[in-house]
Order: C-alpha cells, then sequence, then structure tokens
C-alpha cells in the first residue's frame, strides 16, 4: 500500500476514533447547525482534567525530590504545574457554578485551551524527567511515573478528541478515561 493511501486511512480511522470517543464522554456534545459547530463541554470534565494533570506533577515531582541530581526535572515540571494552576484556576473562577460551556466562544476557548497547553507542558517535563534520570530511579518509581505519564497522556488525547484536535492526539495504549483518572486519584 503507498503511503499517501496509509496516511488518508490513518486519518480516516482517527476521525472516526475521535467521534466515537467524543459520542461516549459524558456531558460534552458537538452540534452542527448549517456551517456553525458547537462543541459544549462539561466545566466538571476539564477541571477533573487539569486537576488529574496537577496530581501527576506532584507524584512525579515527589518522586524526584530524593534525587538531587535530577533538579533541573523538577524545577521544570514545577514551573509547568505552577503555570497550569494558574489556568485551572482562572477557569474555575470565570467558570463559577456553571456546568457546561460552548468551546466556541472565544474567551472560553482561550482558557480552555490554556488548561490543555499547560497539561502538554506537563506531560513533556514528566517525559524528560523520566528519560533523562536514567538508572538513578528504581525500576518501581520508574514505573510509576511511567503509569502517571500515559495516564496524563491518555487524558490529553480525550481532551482533543473532545475538542476536535484528535488528528494531533497520542495513542494512549488501550487505557480508558476513568483507567487515567483513578490511576491520577481523581
Amino acid at each position: 500500500m503507498d503511503r499517501g493511501k496509509r496516511r488518508f486511512l490513518g486519518r480516516i480511522a482517527t476521525t472516526v476514533g475521535a467521534v466515537a470517543l467524543m459520542a461516549a464522554t459524558e456531558g460534552c456534545s458537538v452540534s452542527t447547525s448549517g456551517n456553525v459547530t458547537t462543541i459544549t463541554l462539561d466545566v466538571t470534565k476539564i477541571k477533573n482534567y487539569g486537576q488529574a494533570a496537577l496530581n501527576a506533577a506532584a507524584t512525579v515531582t515527589l518522586y524526584l525530590s530524593s534525587f538531587p541530581t535530577l533538579a533541573p526535572y523538577m524545577t521544570a515540571i514545577t514551573a509547568a504545574e505552577t503555570a497550569l494552576s494558574g489556568a485551572l484556576s482562572a477557569f474555575s473562577t470565570a467558570a463559577g457554578t456553571t456546568l457546561t460551556i460552548n468551546y466556541d466562544n472565544a474567551d472560553w476557548k482561550t482558557r480552555v485551551d490554556s488548561i490543555l497547553s499547560g497539561m502538554s507542558t506537563v506531560a513533556s517535563a514528566i517525559g524528560a524527567a523520566i528519560s533523562g534520570a536514567g538508572s538513578a530511579l528504581s525500576s518501581t518509581i520508574k514505573t510509576d511515573a511511567s503509569v502517571a505519564l500515559e495516564s496524563l497522556d491518555t487524558l490529553i488525547s480525550v481532551f482533543m478528541a473532545l475538542l476536535g484536535l484528535a488528528s494531533g492526539a497520542k495513542a494512549t495504549g488501550g487505557m480508558t478515561e476513568a483507567q487515567a483518572l483513578a490511576n491520577l486519584g481523581v
């Protein structure tokens, strides 16, 4: 099969997967009227995703804290965690008791995108720490940190699919959203 055909089939599979994922995710919906598509997002779900990323960062920094040589990685994770915490706090304050928001609204889109960006930055920093730690971490700690990262990657992938950005989503290795949230204490 030529490369173009494989790429085309891959895009179809990604699109079908994204639509199925969005249909299966409670509290979130996509509707189209004419040329206008509206994405409605569950505020609690967004807060849970952000909190899960903060929990992943806290877990991994706890693991790294006993290794002084890994301080640069901790600094990067802490900086990403601080930025995400600020974005999540701003989102929560703006949302108040609102149950759903329309992602199409420019203000909400900016707030939601900043949470997704923060989650991605946390994941990148955690990935760099795991990779950079090399043999400094025991296999148990490395496995636990890797599970935290895989869980976070799963939630980022789900979040991206909700926003219609599934083409950029990472493979989740078969972990469900519920498993990822449970792994990260949410």
